[in-house]
């Protein structure tokens, strides 16, 4: 279960920093609102995950999965390079995510 919490505190991770994009320097409400309101529930979930999983580990995790579904999310939505590179470094923080799982004792 704390895996699942930690999962979706990632993806509101991705949720806030898009809402971030979108707030056009909390310019526009409704985008600032969803800012707010996905950090609260990113850092809420990642909070409970520690509980069972290593701060440590959850963190990394917790980074991973934002900073790869942003990448990703930029580059899909906002038109950022999708070029060799970045696509391999990507590819590597995924496998370094599976890692810390792997060796995870929770």
């Amino acid at each position: 279960m704390a895996w699942l919490l930690l999962i979706l505190a990632g993806f509101f991770e991705v949720g806030f920093t898009t809402c971030l994009k979108l707030s056009d320097n909390f310019q526009k409400p409704g985008w600032a609102a969803g800012f707010l309101v996905c950090a609260a529930v990113s850092f809420y979930l990642l909070n409970k995950a520690t509980i069972t999983i290593p701060l440590g580990t959850a963190y990394a995790v917790w980074t991973g999965i934002g900073a790869v579904g942003t990448v990703l999310i930029g580059m899909l939505f906002f038109r950022e390079p999708a070029d060799f590179w970045r696509l391999f470094f990507i590819a590597l923080l995924i496998g370094s995510v599976i890692g810390l799982k792997m060796v995870s004792a929770h």
